[in-house]
C-alpha cells in the first residue's frame, strides 16, 4: 500500500476555475437536467453544490460521470469509496490532526483524481447561483454519523501544511466560506469502513437582500463490503445544530420574508387586529358613558 503522504499530490488552493491539468476547469450549462432514480457513484468526477432555480434554493450533486453531465438529488446518490482508496497514515507530525496511529489503513478520496476512486469536490458555478448570490456561500458541516471519523482537508501543490476544513471530532456546526464561481476538490479521509451520513447546510445572501438556506445529506458506503442499500435508507439519528440561517421553507419565494422573521403580510394582520381591539374598547367605553348620562339626567330633573 502507498502511504497517504505519497498519495496526495494536491491541487493549488486557487478556488476560481482556470485552465489546469487536474480537471478543475469547467463551466456548467444552465440547461443541465436533474436526473431521477437511485445511483451509486464509485469512480469519476462528482461535485456537491447549491442550485437556485425558479426562486428555489437546493443542494444537489453534480454528476460528471454521466454524458452529458446531470444534477441529482443527494437522497438518490450513494458515494461508494472502494477498497482501492485504502492508504496508510504516514509517520509525519503534519498529519497528527487525523488522530490515527502511523501505518493505520484509512480510506482516502484524494484531492487529485484517482481513476479508481470517486473524485468528490464542490462547486458554486450553477448559473442561477452565480447570477443571484452576492459574493459566495457558506457550507456548514452539521454532523457526521458513521462507524469512524471523517476529515476533509486541503493541501497546497508544494505539499505545504494541511488545511483542515471539516473534522467530525470537532464541535458543530463547522462553517466553510466558498466564493461564487468556485470549483475545488479536497482530501476526504474515512477512518473505518461502513455507512456514513454527512449533514450539510449551504447558506447565502442574495443580491435582492434575502438570505437562502438548504440542508441535505451526503451518503457514503465506504469499503467494498459496505451496503449501498443501507446507505440509501439510513436516517440521521442525532439532533442537528442550528446555524442561525433562514429556515429553508422561508427562503425560496421572493415574496416571503428575507430574514426569517414575520413578513409584511403578517405584520399588517397583527396591526389590523390591534386597531380592531382598540376600536372595540373605545366603543365599549363610549357606550358605558352614554348609558350613565341617560341614568343621571332623569334623576337631575326630578
Amino acid at each position: 500500500m502507498k502511504t497517504l503522504l505519497a498519495a496526495i499530490t494536491a491541487t493549488t488552493l486557487a478556488l476560481a476555475p482556470s485552465p489546469s491539468p487536474d480537471g478543475l476547469n469547467q463551466s456548467l450549462d444552465p440547461r443541465q437536467p436533474v436526473a431521477s432514480g437511485r445511483t451509486v457513484l464509485q469512480a469519476g468526477h462528482v461535485d456537491l453544490g447549491p442550485r437556485y432555480q425558479d426562486n428555489r434554493w437546493t443542494i444537489q450533486v453534480h454528476d460528471g460521470t454521466a454524458v452529458p453531465s446531470v444534477w441529482r438529488q443527494p437522497s438518490e446518490v450513494v458515494l461508494r469509496v472502494r477498497d482501492a482508496a485504502i492508504e496508510r497514515v504516514p509517520d509525519d507530525p503534519a498529519y497528527a490532526f487525523l488522530e490515527q496511529t502511523a501505518g493505520t489503513p484509512v480510506y482516502v478520496v484524494p484531492q487529485t483524481q484517482n481513476q479508481d476512486v470517486v473524485w468528490l469536490g464542490w462547486n458554486t458555478q450553477e448559473p442561477g447561483v452565480m447570477a443571484s448570490v452576492t459574493r459566495g456561500v457558506t457550507m456548514h458541516l452539521l454532523g457526521v454519523q458513521g462507524p469512524g471519523s471523517v476529515v476533509t482537508y486541503l493541501q497546497s501543490g508544494n505539499l505545504g501544511a494541511p488545511q483542515v476544513l471539516w473534522h467530525s471530532a470537532r464541535p458543530y456546526p463547522q462553517p466553510l466560506w466558498v466564493e461564487t464561481n468556485t470549483h475545488t476538490h479536497a482530501n476526504w479521509i474515512f477512518s473505518k469502513p461502513g455507512v456514513y451520513l454527512l449533514a450539510i447546510e449551504i447558506t447565502a445572501d442574495l443580491v435582492d437582500g434575502r438570505q437562502v438556506s438548504g440542508r441535505d445529506m451526503l451518503r457514503f458506503a465506504v469499503g467494498d463490503s459496505a451496503s449501498a442499500d443501507e446507505a440509501f435508507t439510513a436516517a440521521f439519528a442525532g439532533r442537528l445544530p442550528s446555524t442561525g440561517a433562514t429556515p429553508p421553507a422561508a427562503a425560496a419565494p421572493a415574496r416571503e420574508s428575507a430574514a426569517g422573521g414575520p413578513g409584511v403580510g403578517t405584520v399588517a394582520l397583527v396591526a389590523a387586529a390591534v386597531l380592531l381591539v382598540a376600536l372595540l374598547v373605545w366603543l365599549s367605553i363610549r357606550g358605558a358613558r352614554a348609558r350613565r348620562r341617560a341614568i343621571d339626567e332623569p334623576e337631575a330633573r326630578s
